[in-house]
């Protein structure tokens, strides 16, 4: 029978228990290196990506928006009576000018209205020369009147001046001499009153004579309007241009005020802008401006900045320095771009699709390798359309990821592949 020796059985325990302790250690070391050890990173198409590089030197701030040519005169031709459309004669796109007839309009009640102001013309010319003739005799019998006395009144005189000599020579009695003296001053009195009548007759009848002018011009005046308004069923264009719209149809009422055509003068276009409201704020009457018809660039300069906004823009007018490119006519679409200033040295790099301007943004940095890109915190400064300043955050030379990387943001690195 065999006995174990205890060294044997000693040594077997030691041997357990180190190889027990190894296993631990190996396990704690596996453990604690796989927890330092970084996720990995998710690869992303480098061809789906922006990358540009930061740099400087000036850099050009601009604004940019969408709108439409306009023409700069543009009149909007109103009914200036009722009526109802009886004929188009002029379509939209037909050059005109001021005397072109774009549509005639009827009112029966008008022509009749028209009718009776003539007449009333013609009853207010008569009842005046009436007026004329019947002041003018009364005037003449009265100049007559007044011709008797002082006739009368001359006779008196002399007759008292005779009497007077043959008295001084006792041939006439002196109640001979008083009673022609007492005729002088009775006659005198009344040529007098004679005068003043004559003279105020006269001015009455220019006083009458005007209150019958009066009411004639007044009738001329009616019979003028409603001939105007006769001639304005012809409706004319006004202005020099192309004929633009005709919003009404044969047959249809029409009231004073409404519109019935629009000209526009196409050789005079400018821009109309719509600004996103928050870009606008920067926007100076004078500043450099160029608008795009996709048929050529044109450079103009700010002449108006709409001061209320509506729909989250506001409208800027461009008015145009050089000759429109060939198709540019009114309502074509445009691409507007205004330059607020010129930065003559700042560190900048292409706009990235998230981030506002003076705002902090986090953007995907490329490492030495070009492969492997981190996150890192950049402060924005000034924007423009494609570019935007760099505060701090980045150098230059630095390469950064512009597009909307959304999708990661649970990483902080990726790989380009």
């Amino acid at each position: 029978m065999d006995i174990a020796r205890p060294s044997n059985v000693r040594r077997k325990r030691i041997r357990q228990a180190l190889y027990a302790g190894a296993t631990c250690a190996v396990i704690l070391l596996i453990t604690l290196g796989l927890s330092r050890l970084k996720p990995a990173a998710p690869s992303v198409e480098r061809a789906s990506v922006w990358i540009d590089s930061v740099k400087r030197g000036p850099m050009v701030r601009q604004v940019r928006g969408v709108g439409t040519l306009v023409p700069e005169d543009i009149r909007w031709v109103p009914a200036t009576t009722q009526g109802r459309v009886e004929k188009i004669i002029l379509r939209p796109g037909t050059p005109v000018k001021p005397e072109s007839v774009i549509l005639e309009l009827t009112n029966p009640q008008l022509e009749q209205e028209l009718q009776d102001a003539e007449l009333k013309v013609k009853s207010a010319e008569a009842s005046l020369q009436n007026l004329r003739v019947q002041v003018q005799n009364d005037f003449l019998q009265q100049k007559a009147t007044a011709a008797d006395v002082a006739a009368a009144y001359n006779k008196a005189k002399m007759q008292a001046q005779m009497n007077e000599a043959l008295a001084k020579n006792q041939l006439v009695s002196m109640l001979v001499l008083r009673q022609s003296q007492v005729d002088v001053e009775q006659l005198g009195i009344r040529d007098d009153i004679a005068k003043q009548q004559l003279a105020g007759y006269e001015e009455s009848m220019k006083a009458r004579l005007a209150v019958q002018q009066s009411d004639l011009d007044q009738a001329r005046a009616v019979m003028a309007l409603k001939r105007r308004q006769r001639d304005e069923l012809k409706v004319r264009a006004g202005l020099d241009g192309v004929l633009q719209l005709v919003p009404v149809d044969v047959g249809q009422q029409v009231a004073p005020g409404t519109n019935l055509a629009r000209v526009a003068n196409p050789s005079r276009l400018k821009a109309e802008i719509k600004i996103a409201e928050t870009q606008a704020k920067d926007i100076l009457i004078g500043q450099k401006a160029e608008v795009d018809t996709r048929n050529g660039v044109v450079g103009g300069l700010v002449a108006r900045i709409d001061p209320s906004v509506q729909n989250g823009t506001r409208t800027v007018d461009v008015t145009l320095t050089a000759p429109l490119p060939k198709g540019a006519v009114p309502d074509l679409s445009v691409d507007g771009t205004i330059e607020l200033e010129r930065l003559p040295d700042v560190l900048y790099v292409g706009r990235p699709a998230v981030g506002q301007d003076q705002s902090a943004a986090t953007l995907f940095k490329l490492q030495d390798d070009g492969v492997e890109a981190g996150r890192v915190q950049v402060k924005l400064g000034r924007s423009s359309v494609n570019t935007v300043e760099i505060l701090s955050g980045l150098k230059v030379g630095d390469r950064v990821v512009l597009s909307d990387m959304s999708a990661w943001d649970t990483f902080d690195r990726i790989r380009l592949q």
